[in-house]
């Protein structure tokens, strides 16, 4: 027998093998001996005809199917052997045999990848060092009077902002006639709200129910697919309101009653408000900030341990990614999902993931990162005393669930931000490429945390 082992990547391998024919001839004989049982031919019983007579009527057929089978025995064979143990399905690649003459086969497969990671430490990165601003904290002041105006009806819009009004919007040109096949919508304004169009907000104070007024505002519009790569246009709309109902709102005092309200009796009075709403706004920043870290640590990681992961296990969890998208889309009601282009869209998803997976355990097992049991056992006996559980079941939940899993994570990237450089910068000398990667980050959070809060519904 000769046996060789072909490195096709870091995951992919190929096992080449060259058998003698005595080396096989007994297992081929018994698989032949197998067919043969099952084969009936005119003038016999069935698996009694003559093996002479089968050659005859089946030629080498029979030895051409039974050496597959062989080869396919031989190769678990030799992966027990030589301590080889494939991922996903191994393949045949390639399979020679004559009768009376050597089998030789390839086999290719998939193996976890064997990796020595490298340059994981000693990495220097830039974050953002948001803090909050006596401004934010002012529009979350003014967001809580808003939330709990009550309305009463009034005659016309003041000078304040604290009106909402039911408008007929209608879009007309410039010369004030309706813009074609236009028609009228009857929208809901609240003019105290910072989205609202400022020219819709000055144009509509002064008025009445009943009376008509006029703004407009600039529009971005898409680039056509001739102007591909250009800017995009930026177009003027012209509308006409008339204004069919008015609500003054009326703004409540931020006295000790709302602030009670407010925060469920927590607390009492401005100053402790203020505070925690400061506190509240820098720790939503801080979580940020954090998840902007563990990102840019992972991206170099991954980056300069670049590497071939294994297509079985980004295929398992692309199908799981798919699923999920799929999923959330028939929740929201989206009858136009492509699987096709989720799978396009996840693919370098998935892959990294995966490379993430194995370079993190890679990690873990280089630095002796481990939770020790008695960390769990601390953990179970001091949350027994407030949930009530016994600390037998909070240890084996800890054990059969992922929560093990979960501190495992912590104390890796506890050590990564130890041996690693994290320098918070002034937000306004942050690059512009990675203030955009930052709000897109932002972004992906916030429609994670949508899409499960939508989910859970």
């Amino acid at each position: 027998m000769e046996t060789k082992v072909n490195d096709l990547n870091t995951s992919e391998k190929e096992l080449e093998v060259t058998l003698s024919y005595n080396e096989i001839k007994e297992d081929i004989d018994s698989e032949v001996k197998k067919k043969t049982k099952n084969i009936q031919l005119p003038g016999f019983r069935k698996g009694k005809a003559p093996l002479s007579i089968i050659k005859k009527m089946y030629g080498d057929a029979l030895e051409y199917e039974a050496s597959e089978k062989v080869a396919n025995t031989q190769f678990w064979k030799i992966a027990q052997e030589k301590a080889i143990f494939p991922i996903g399905q191994p393949t045949m690649t390639d399979l020679h045999f004559h009768p009376n003459e050597d089998l030789h086969f390839k086999v290719q497969f998939e193996t976890y990848p064997v990796l020595e990671v490298k340059e994981y430490t000693g990495r220097e990165i830039e974050v953002p060092d948001f803090t909050v601003k006596e401004e934010e904290i002012e529009q979350e002041i003014q967001y809580i009077k808003q939330a709990n105006a009550t309305q009463e009806d009034a005659e016309i819009i003041g000078e304040d902002n604290n009106y909402s009004i039911d408008i007929d919007l209608l879009r007309i040109n410039e010369d004030g006639s309706p813009y074609e096949n236009s028609q009228k919508q009857n929208v809901k304004v609240d003019l105290s709200d910072p989205k609202v169009n400022p020219d819709l907000i000055n144009n509509a104070k002064g008025k009445k129910v009943g009376e008509t007024f006029t703004f407009t505002f600039k529009n971005e519009a898409p680039a056509s697919t001739e102007e591909s790569g250009k800017e995009k246009k930026e177009e003027t709309l012209s509308f006409s309101a008339e204004i069919t109902a008015i609500k003054k709102n009326i703004v409540p005092e931020l006295n000790e009653e709302l602030i009670k309200k407010v925060t469920k009796d927590k607390v009492t009075n401005e100053a402790d408000l203020r505070e925690n709403i400061r506190k509240d706004i820098q720790d939503y920043y801080d979580r940020q900030n954090e998840n902007l870290i563990r990102n840019k640590l992972i991206s170099i990681i991954v980056e300069k341990n670049d590497f071939v992961p294994p297509k079985s296990l980004v295929q398992n969890l692309l199908q799981d990614l798919i699923k999920n998208e799929e999923e959330h889309a028939k929740k929201e009601g989206n009858k136009l999902f492509n699987r096709d282009e989720a799978k396009v869209k996840l693919l370098p998803y998935a892959e990294s993931e995966v490379k993430w997976f194995l370079l993190k355990n890679e990690i873990q097992k280089k630095e002796n990162i481990e939770v020790a049991e008695e960390t769990l056992k601390d953990m179970a006996k001091k949350e027994a005393s407030t949930t009530g559980l016994s600390e037998e079941k909070l240890l084996n939940y800890y054990k059969s669930s992922n929560y093990q899993n979960t501190l495992l994570d912590e104390k890796l990237f506890e050590f990564l931000k130890e041996k690693n450089t994290i320098n918070k910068v002034d937000p306004a000398k942050y690059s512009p490429k990675e203030k955009d990667l930052y709000k897109e980050e932002n972004l992906k959070k916030e429609e994670n945390s949508q899409k499960e809060e939508k989910d859970s519904k």
